[in-house]
């Protein structure tokens, strides 16, 4: 009779295994250590720095004095800062949304496969979002040109009067126009993206229920893109809220319209570098990244009440 073989048992791994896996680890850890160093001195560092300088004000008797929580109170009492914050809020409620809509439109007709020269379309859809802001904002800026815009021309030509893109209560709107043709392609990337992650097997069985194109798109699509646009609305909210490249250049254009606290980005900046109120810009620049928690917190909360995934 053939003798029964002793089971096996796995080899603990030794001391000479335990070395390698600790080797291994420390390897691991250095690689990090360029990313920790990096964001430990260009991130965490100004932020404590900020923070420091927020709790002093200068004065002209006893110079660097430290006031605690005083620059923080005047900037929940300043008006300009507080009409900033309501300005961006309100463009952020109208282009935010306006811009997520093209982009999904965009990406559902690309992927819809329907459309010749696709790739080219969706080329020219993302081209401008290469484009610097400094560089968008002064070519928009001559096309809203009163006396001398092409808009103004063709106006002109077709007897409908000239319009005034920055008049007090337009340039708003043609700042948000500069802002959705920057970036309605790169959301629409990320839209698209999610969209060809799709499993085809959905699609399959979309159509054998005889679902065309249009129930396809709302019943199958859209339900998978929420995690996008979760992403897509987060990093839009927390752009629109930090406007400034748009109104910086603008403001050379309509300086009467435009005034130093037009946004609250703009404000803290001409108070730092202009007024050279370096502490109280500092604790303006904590209130407006409060505001952006709290506006990125409720997109948070809105996505996960209507079923988005966490």
């Amino acid at each position: 009779m053939a003798r029964a073989r002793r089971p096996t048992t796995a080899r603990v791994p030794g001391g000479r295994g335990r070395k390698s896996l600790e080797r291994h680890e420390l390897a691991g850890a250095a690689f990090t250590l360029p990313f920790v160093g990096l964001f430990l001195a260009v991130f965490v560092a100004p932020l404590l720095y900020a923070l420091y300088l927020s709790l002093f004000r200068e004065q002209l008797l006893g110079g660097s004095t430290f006031v605690g929580l005083d620059n923080f109170a005047e900037g929940l009492k300043d008006e300009a800062f507080l009409s900033g914050i309501g300005r961006v809020g309100l463009f952020m409620l109208v282009q935010v949304p306006v811009m997520l809509v093209l982009a999904l439109v965009f990406a559902l007709i690309i992927d819809s496969d329907r459309v010749r020269f696709a790739g080219f379309f969706r080329l020219a859809i993302f081209v401008p979002y290469a484009v610097p802001t400094v560089i968008a904002a002064l070519m928009w800026g001559f096309l809203y040109g009163r006396d001398f815009g092409p808009l103004t021309d063709v106006a002109g030509t077709l007897g409908i009067g000239t319009p005034n893109f920055l008049g007090e209560g337009t340039i708003l709107w043609s700042i948000a126009n500069v802002s959705t043709w920057t970036f309605t392609g790169l959301n629409m990337i990320v839209f698209l993206t999610a969209l060809r992650a799709v499993p085809e097997e959905l699609y399959e069985a979309a159509a054998v229920d005889g679902a065309g194109a249009l129930r396809t798109a709302l019943y199958v699509k859209l339900p998978l893109l929420r995690p996008a646009a979760l992403v897509c609305t987060i990093f839009s909210v927390i752009g629109a809220l930090q406007l400034f490249g748009e109104p910086q250049i603008f403001a050379a254009i309509a300086p009467q319209v435009i005034g130093k606290s037009y946004t609250p980005n703009l404000y803290v900046y001409n108070l730092a570098f202009a007024d050279q109120r370096l502490n109280y810009a500092a604790a303006l620049s904590f209130l407006l990244g409060a505001v952006v928690f709290v506006a990125s917190f409720l997109v948070v909360s809105v996505f996960r009440r209507h079923g988005a995934p966490r």
